[in-house]
């Protein structure tokens, strides 16, 4: 599982700082989460292929956080793009972008299909074999979701040793893998955990946009492998969390201790602090396994 941060800083883009968007790779499928002004230019900073991108998440209808939606859908259309396109959002986002095709008189030629969300409980918005979303209801100005990606479990790994020793012939092997056991010519039958070892374990991920620090969230995200969590103010700025509705450093890592995550990463920094080492420096007070998200920046879990 690799996240690649493309921008993570909150409100107006800088010349050397972008908004909220990033990349999650996880099983080998390419998740576009949230989409601020920048996000293409950073795509080809990173050098990811835009062909690769099938699936976008927004979490909510803040300019800061799909303004860069309508020129990617656009960009698509001059790459040629024949593969379809799904844009998980707020009920809204399809009326948003489709108005800026139309009076462009610029429609996509290929598949572009909008879920849209309202729902104010988490439910599941895509699955396929390997890998499962769902929403994160979240405590915001305006209506507002994370999502919570999960792996599922994969194929038990061979134990080639013993299969050896059986004397299995190879066209079994898949079946091995799914968990069947096997029974032999001589009719023994060999019980599947002496074939093989314990897939590995599932991984996770939680991606927690803008928000009020809300422990409601809690169950949702409980015990997932990594949590990255707004982080626009630092406690000294607390007053301002309730009127904004964002969060602390505190308050995203006191959200990580509870949900007993593996690492956080904090983002959505507010640009009125002179380092963002100062955020790390707060969370780690409550939490241990503290990572700061800046652009550009990779992490491979």
């Amino acid at each position: 599982m690799n996240l690649t941060i493309l921008g993570c800083y909150a409100a107006t883009p800088r010349t050397f700082t972008n908004p909220t968007s990033q990349v999650l790779d996880i099983r080998n499928r390419l998740f576009l989460i949230d989409c601020g002004e920048g996000t293409q230019v950073q795509l080809r900073k990173n050098k990811i292929r835009f062909s690769k991108i099938n699936h976008i998440f927004i979490s909510h209808l803040h300019g800061d956080h799909f303004y860069g939606l309508v020129g990617l859908v656009s960009t698509f259309m001059l790459l040629n793009r024949t593969q379809d396109l799904h844009i998980y959002g707020p009920k809204g986002i399809k009326e948003v972008i489709t108005l800026q095709l139309r009076l462009a008189n610029s429609w996509a030629e290929y598949g572009l299909f909008f879920h849209e969300l309202e729902s104010a409980v988490s439910e599941v918005i895509y699955e396929d074999d390997k890998v499962l979303v769902k929403t994160i209801p979240l405590k915001h100005r305006i209506y507002t979701n994370g999502f919570l990606f999960q792996e599922k479990i994969g194929d038990r790994k061979l134990n080639f040793e013993a299969v050896q020793n059986y004397e299995i012939d190879k066209c079994y092997f898949q079946n091995i893998k799914n968990g069947k056991n096997i029974t032999l010519e001589d009719g023994r039958v060999i019980e599947n955990k002496k074939l093989t070892f314990d897939p590995i374990a599932p991984k996770s991920y939680a991606f927690c946009s803008d928000t009020l620090y809300d422990e409601s969230i809690v169950p949702i995200i409980k015990d997932v492998d990594v949590l990255y969590h707004e982080a626009t103010f630092l406690q000294s700025e607390v007053h301002l969390s309730g009127k904004t509705m964002h969060s602390t450093a505190k308050e995203a890592a006191t959200i990580a201790l509870k949900a007993n995550v593996k690492q956080l990463i904090l983002g959505h920094y507010s640009t009125r602090y002179e380092s963002i080492n100062l955020f790390k420096e707060e969370a780690e007070t409550i939490f241990t396994e503290v990572l700061l998200a800046d652009d550009g920046k990779t992490f491979e879990f």
